[in-house]
């Protein structure tokens, strides 16, 4: 069985458990509020749950940071915490907005205290009364009074009722996952393509697995760990496959198919591949995303989705719906560019990129493709990473000499003063949106004229079902 399909985490499949065997203890009989901020619901959460505390306090979901191995330069530390991508660029400097989506309260700069259980965010994940909500700006709290957002916009942000939500704890649901993880890059249908809102309430159509009106998985039906470790890595801050991903043969191994020679490609590409014909089915996804167009006072223009195509506070965007991923090899490895790292500006920088070849250590495998325009040092050819949240920041200010400045000192990085723009891109596996078996790409689709994979770029001479043909 190929490793990269099977995966190394151990998976426990809810659905084969005795009925109640996972049933959440009910906490309403002894909780008691009222509570005035989301630490104070904490540490009545650790008055029992303080081993569980410490090991989430190991997780990457708390220090969004890990040790891993890269092929090229063996051991690194990567993640949120040091990585760079085409969207909102970086961490340091944009923290209270950034860290809105961090699993704890308060992680305003790089003062904040990882080492205080109290700091956890225990509801975010817990939440089950569907209130639960961190204010965008707050450093990961939410809103302990009635307030707006987007500013001056007249939008009602309602305060959060702590007692209800911490009486309602249970089980991860898609919206607890989703809060983050669906609103990922600025906003709902974003960043992933494969995870948006749409997931929430989902019908077969969209995803087999999470589908109301057929499995009604949740998220952590999949991504069950042991200990808070969440099996499952974005490819934007992870460097090598590890020890933490997940596989379709965990359920699916074997030879699922009736079809034998359906079987017989499963030791070249992906599961997704072909059961993921195209995502972002009913929300569009940003494909395309300019910096350097920001700062313009003009009418923002509406695409055939209805959605603007530029915002002055971070310029241009184009998106796309039922988007046609792009095909490459893959061995679970992927290339980082990290804060200060050396780039080559002559072309475009792939600010991650997965690794692979033609051989049985790599699967043909779906991305979308995320490309940009970004500012970067011109003098010591390094990403830049701008302050654009707060005091001074971009959004204040609309200078990228001085949040650029602020930014690299910010993130202790030195800065010559020089900067300019570079077209980067970035890879994002496509592994949700899973269509029924009846829409899944069928051998046209792949072969012959029309067929959508480039088989020279994948290292064959050509289609490799007409080679056969000739040969014959």
């Amino acid at each position: 069985m190929n490793a990269l399909r099977a995966g190394t985490a151990t998976f426990l499949i809810t659905l084969l458990l005795p009925a109640g065997a996972i049933a959440a203890q009910d906490h309403s009989k002894f909780i008691t509020g009222p509570f005035k901020t989301g630490p104070d619901v904490t540490k009545v959460c650790l008055e029992c749950h303080q081993e569980q505390a410490k090991a989430f306090m190991k997780t990457v979901h708390w220090t969004w940071s890990s040790r891993q191995r890269e092929p090229a330069r063996g051991e690194v530390k990567l993640g949120k915490i040091n990585a760079v991508n085409n969207f909102c660029i970086a961490l340091p400097s944009n923290e209270p907005r950034c860290t809105s989506c961090h699993a704890g309260y308060g992680w305003r700069d790089a003062s904040f205290d990882f080492s205080k259980p109290e700091n956890i965010d225990c509801l975010v994940c817990h939440d089950g009364s569907g209130t639960y909500r961190k204010y965008p700006t707050a450093a990961g709290h939410p809103a302990y009074e009635d307030a707006e957002w987007p500013l001056k916009s007249g939008k009602k942000w309602p305060r959060v009722d702590l007692e209800k939500a911490a009486k309602s704890v249970g089980r991860p649901t898609r919206q607890n996952c989703g809060a983050c993880h669906f609103f990922a890059g600025g906003g709902d249908h974003v960043k992933h393509g494969d995870l948006d809102s749409s997931l929430i309430n989902p019908k077969r159509t969209m995803d087999v697995h999470m589908a109301v009106d057929g499995a009604n998985m949740t998220c952590v039906t999949c991504h069950q760990g042991k200990d808070h470790v969440i099996p499952g890595k974005a490819l934007s801050v992870s460097v090598s496959s590890g020890g933490t991903t997940l596989g379709c043969a965990t359920c699916h191994a074997g030879k699922p198919h009736k079809n034998e020679r359906v079987n017989m490609h499963m030791d070249k590409v992906a599961c997704q591949t072909c059961h993921i014909p195209t995502f972002a089915r009913t929300l569009p996804t940003k494909v395309w995303w300019d910096w350097s167009t920001a700062g313009q006072d003009k009418k923002p223009p509406v695409d055939a989705y209805g959605l603007e195509t530029y915002d002055k506070m971070k310029g241009d965007f184009k998106w796309g719906k039922d988007v046609r991923p792009v095909y490459l090899w893959f061995n679970g490895n992927v290339d980082r560019v990290l804060m200060g790292q050396k780039i080559d500006t002559s072309k475009v920088v792939h600010l991650n990129y997965p690794q692979g070849k033609r051989d049985a250590n790599s699967l043909i495998s779906p991305f979308k493709l995320m490309r940009g325009k970004q500012p970067y040092d011109s003098g010591n050819n390094v990403i830049a990473v701008p302050h654009l949240f707060g005091k001074g920041g971009y959004w204040q200010t609309y200078n990228w000499g001085t949040a650029i400045a602020s930014g690299m000192k910010i993130a202790g990085l030195p800065y010559s003063g020089k900067y300019d723009w570079v077209e980067t891109d970035m890879h994002w596996k496509v592994n949700h949106m899973v269509t029924p078996k009846s829409q899944a790409l069928k051998c046209e689709n792949c072969h012959g004229a029309e067929g959508r994979l480039d088989w020279k770029a994948l290292g064959y001479r050509g289609d490799p079902r007409e080679l056969a043909k000739q040969k014959r």
